[in-house]
């Protein structure tokens, strides 16, 4: 997890691990594969050594395919997260972008109160995210999840001295503990 703390500008990345990467490729090899035969198939075609009438099913399907392979290969290959909080102008923007395509969702930092540290409620394999939250109704942005306790503590309070909210460590609260009601959570 990366923070890095530039003025007024606090930047929180998430890397992608090297697992999600590997996941790409047999993706992206399947739909080159596709892709090539119709790169080879289509010259053909175009110069008049092949009846294209003949060979146009083929070749949709084969880019079809192609496409709807190799596309989520270039998503998981490209994927990146992060989220830049600008004290200065009070705002919050979440980028998620994979490619070219960068999808961003606007939020005021007014609207979020604290940062908490919550569990997933399973015994076997727990993950522990840490998110900036708000009010209720307010959708919390989960900046980082871990696999170890500690780890979440510590990139919380390196989070919270950066942002200047008070950290919440929630790991065990049910949701509709009464306790969280009184603390405004």
């Amino acid at each position: 997890m990366a923070i890095a703390v530039t003025g007024d500008i606090v930047r929180v990345e998430w890397p992608i691990r090297w697992i999600g990467r590997l996941l790409a490729l047999p993706f992206l090899a399947a739909g080159t594969y596709f892709l090539w035969n119709v790169a080879l198939g289509l010259p053909y075609d175009l110069v008049g050594l092949n009846r294209f009438s003949e060979d146009w099913g083929g070749l949709l399907v084969a880019l079809g395919l192609g496409l709807a392979i190799a596309i989520p290969g270039v998503v998981l290959a490209t994927y990146r997260y992060f989220v830049v909080v600008d004290r200065t102008l009070r705002e919050i923007v979440v980028t998620r972008a994979f490619g070219p395509l960068k999808l961003r969702t606007l939020g005021r930092l007014t609207d979020y109160h604290f940062i908490s540290i919550v569990d997933d409620g399973d015994r076997n394999a727990t993950m522990y995210e840490v998110s900036l939250c708000g009010e209720k109704g307010t959708r919390p942005i989960t900046l980082s999840g871990f696999s170890r306790r500690q780890e979440a503590n510590d990139f919380g309070q390196q989070l919270a001295c950066a942002l200047k909210l008070p950290l919440r460590d929630l790991v065990g609260t049910e949701p509709d503990d009464p306790d969280l009601a009184e603390t405004g959570s």
